[in-house]
């Protein structure tokens, strides 16, 4: 979780861009997914998806109980490109 924080706010004082969001719809779904490629995550900021979308699961940022699902992104070309989505998952309570 203190990743995601550092990361979080690294993005908030590099880029004023990031930080609001990105409007998908301003991009091609290759151009998407290159950006978040290349930036490890990128917030969208539309009406029918405000969360962010990852690279790879190295940027959950959830101490591994996360896992990546596909999320359909609208775009300039592609009203369902798909991107990775951190869905954290239930932890069992081992007693001991």
């Amino acid at each position: 979780m203190k990743r995601l924080a550092l990361i979080l706010g690294t993005m908030v004082l590099s880029s004023s861009v990031f930080a609001a969001g990105i409007d998908s719809h301003s991009y091609t779904c290759a151009a998407l997914q290159s950006l978040v490629t290349q930036t490890g995550f990128v917030f969208i900021n539309n009406p029918s998806f405000q969360d962010f979308v990852v690279a790879n699961v190295s940027y959950c940022g959830s101490g591994g109980s996360a896992v990546l699902q596909k999320r359909s992104v609208p775009t300039i070309d592609n009203p369902e490109c798909l991107a990775n989505y951190c869905v954290l998952t239930s932890r069992s309570s081992g007693g001991g």
